[in-house]
């Protein structure tokens, strides 16, 4: 029989910051789709969304079930956190994210951040930015490898939900049917270089994922 965790292992005061920071900082904003049902009775006139920490959540218990420890835990809660504004347009440096949760944890939100704006504060082209994250992933830690294969994975597979549920997800997001094909397997293949035993698991669950997402494309026979 294995041991369980020790009891200091059981809470972790920095993922519990983390979770808290990216609460605050993402409350307000919402997923891009919705394919569920509500499991509630919904007020006339409003509408069902989704919170974003559902998505950061999720990353982070697949990096979680990976293996991977607390620091890179608590940066897949955060992993949107630099790359993305809050509700009131703002954006959070690094150094304030280095400062609240320490310089490993920010170090690896930077890793798996686009560089979405240009030096005069334009919007970078959607391949541009895709482009220098997958160097990233190529070049970085295998931790920020991990969290990228994990976003990926939560994201192609609400996509794919989304089909399925003929939803018309594509009229909101940057990429169409085919850049989103393509990225999704270019983070599969620039996470090969990192030969962490707790990746190819990962790996395999983004590419089962890439075929569900190319089946639902599929017409129906």
């Amino acid at each position: 029989m294995e041991d369980g965790p020790s009891p200091e292992g059981l809470f972790s005061p920095l993922i519990e910051h983390a979770i808290e920071l990216s609460a605050q900082w993402h409350d307000g904003t919402y997923r891009k789709g919705v394919w569920r049902d509500p499991a509630f009775e919904v007020p006339e006139g409003e509408e069902v969304q989704i919170p974003i920490i559902a998505h950061l959540a999720a990353v982070a218990s697949i990096v979680r079930r990976a293996g991977w420890g607390e620091a890179t835990v608590a940066a897949a809660y955060l992993h949107d956190a630099i790359e993305d504004m809050n509700q009131h347009g703002q954006r959070l440096r690094r150094k304030q994210l280095r400062d609240a949760v320490g310089a490993d944890v920010a170090r690896l939100v930077v890793q798996v951040s686009e560089q979405k704006l240009d030096d005069d504060g334009q919007m970078r082209p959607w391949r541009a930015r895709k482009e220098d994250y997958l160097e990233g992933i190529r070049t970085g830690p295998p931790d920020a490898a991990a969290i990228s294969l994990a976003d990926k994975i939560h994201n192609l597979w609400s996509i794919t939900q989304s089909l399925q549920a003929d939803e018309d997800i594509f009229s909101a997001l940057s990429g169409d049917a085919e850049a989103q094909r393509w990225f999704h397997a270019a983070v599969l293949e620039a996470s090969t270089p990192h030969d962490d035993p707790r990746l190819p698991p990962m790996r395999e669950r983004l590419q089962t994922e890439l075929d569900r997402y190319e089946a639902a494309l599929r017409p129906a026979a």
